[in-house]
């Protein structure tokens, strides 16, 4: 039934991808060549020329379109993968229709029209692909084309395992047990236990399974290994759990070098084009917030000059990217002599503030100057806030993988601050989100926690923030 649905969907898939095809190479003769959108300077070749090559143009998509991966139809696939697919099985179409138009000689096809041609279908198949799963996977949450899975372990993170694939319920994948042997079995109320691991194959035959997740213990390798080998003449889809949160702190990578898997447990996820991506939003969204905001800065300049003797901005060490020291800008908001007494932490109706300082800091209009250190590139607009060195020892001592969060930039806002742990809440808990989103960074979470933040500082009560 599982493969059955399975070749289903990829007919699906394919029905759309080239129906989508064709209709984006018959549109963009027409934007090319007849809208008047586009000047043309050449004769307007004649439509039958173009629905001559098209049936080549459909065989060379199938082509590309199976060579970049766009026919896998896993259950747990993103869609941020399914996104890359047809990213990469369209450029691979483009190319191939205009490596063949060149061999051909068919020089009546317009490269504006390749271009026209290559983002209307790219936009279609991602569009479509789109709707098709929203509606496959809303089938799956009511019950439709289920699939059985088996959990071997019974531990922590064979729970944890369960708990997840019961919240994913657009998968389809319903864990059914357990399987354990006797001497390490533990309380996994939440389903039985079916057997032991070398009774894998007769479970996997009673039961129906098409899916085994093994959810065993880092100490537990060699179980692992006796799970592969009883399960070597089956075709159930095998996923192995890597039991590392703890460890990893950020992101979790594999890489082949060599014919050798390696795993990375703390890398950086700004690297690469994703560094290009996170630092072109910096500069663009600071440069805007500058211009937007300088009104806003000038007058908070101003008062401040007027309410107290001081200087208008505070310079303050902190640690930024691996660690290295910057000097962090803020609006003052205590009074120059704040720190006679060494390094301290705000508190509550804290006497160091000045009265506009109170304000400043309760509106987070006091951290606006930061702007520049993103621009300057010592900060990200987006990141784990920035701690000053004097404490980052000391903090670093007792909070494990407190140092992590040096691995990316320091932001004016983050995941923790969005959810109310900023300031003296939980430091823990701050390390906790700082974490999750390093390791779940991408551009979109980014513009998402800007929104968050604008949205607290005008509608909500700022918790924290003395």
């Amino acid at each position: 039934m599982v493969r059955r649905v399975s070749q289903s969907l990829v007919a699906w898939f394919l029905m759309w991808d080239l129906a989508l095809t064709a209709g984006a190479w018959l549109l963009a003769y027409y934007l090319r060549l007849h809208s008047g959108l586009f000047p043309v300077h050449r004769g307007i070749p004649p439509i039958t020329l173009y629905l001559r090559a098209l049936p080549l143009v459909l065989l060379v998509g199938v082509i590309a379109f199976r060579l970049a991966g766009m026919y896998e139809v896993h259950r747990l696939r993103r869609f941020r993968e399914e996104l890359a697919a047809v990213g990469r099985g369209v450029a691979l179409l483009a190319l191939l229709v205009m490596a063949t138009s060149f061999a051909r000689q068919a020089q009546y096809e317009s490269r504006g029209a390749m271009v026209i041609f290559a983002a209307v279908t790219l936009i279609g198949i991602v569009a479509a692909r789109r709707a098709s799963w929203t509606g496959v996977r809303r089938l799956r949450a009511r019950g439709v084309n289920q699939s059985h899975a088996l959990i071997v372990g019974t531990g922590r993170l064979a729970r944890r395992t369960v708990r997840t694939l019961r919240h994913v319920n657009w998968s389809g994948i319903q864990p059914v047990g357990y399987v354990e042997d006797e001497a390490h079995c533990g309380s996994g109320a939440d389903l039985p236990v079916l057997g032991s691991i070398a009774e894998l194959p007769a479970l996997v035959e009673r039961h129906h399974i098409e899916h085994v997740f093994v959810a065993l213990p880092l100490n537990r390798y060699a179980d692992a290994r006796r799970v592969f080998a009883a399960l070597s003449q089956t075709v159930v889809d095998v996923q192995l759990i890597a039991d590392v949160p703890a460890m990893a702190g950020m992101t979790f990578t594999t890489t082949q070098i060599h014919g050798m898997t390696v795993v990375g447990l703390r890398e950086n996820p700004h690297h690469g084009l994703n560094m290009v991506v996170k630092r072109f939003m910096d500069i663009v969204l600071a440069s805007v917030a500058i211009v937007l905001l300088a009104p806003l800065m000038a007058v908070i300049a101003v008062l401040i000059k007027l309410t107290s003797p001081g200087p208008i901005l505070y310079r303050q060490e902190r640690c930024g990217l691996n660690g290295r020291s910057f000097m962090m800008l803020k609006f003052r908001s205590l009074r120059v002599d704040a720190e006679a007494n060494g390094p301290q932490m705000t508190a509550v109706n804290d006497p160091r503030r000045t009265w506009l300082g109170a304000v400043l800091r309760k509106t987070n209009l006091d951290e606006l100057p930061q702007f520049f250190n993103v621009l300057w590139g010592d900060m990200s607009i987006v990141g784990p806030r920035p701690e000053r060195p004097v404490f980052v020892r000391q903090f670093a001592r007792s909070i494990p993988n407190y140092n992590a969060r040096h691995a990316v930039k320091a932001g004016i806002t983050g995941w923790a601050q969005v959810n109310g742990w900023r300031g003296n809440s939980s430091l823990r808990k701050r390390v906790q989100f700082d974490l999750y989103y390093i390791s779940h960074w991408n551009p979109l979470f980014d513009l998402r926690i800007m929104f968050l933040t604008v949205w607290r500082m005008l509608f909500s009560k700022q918790k924290h923030a003395y």
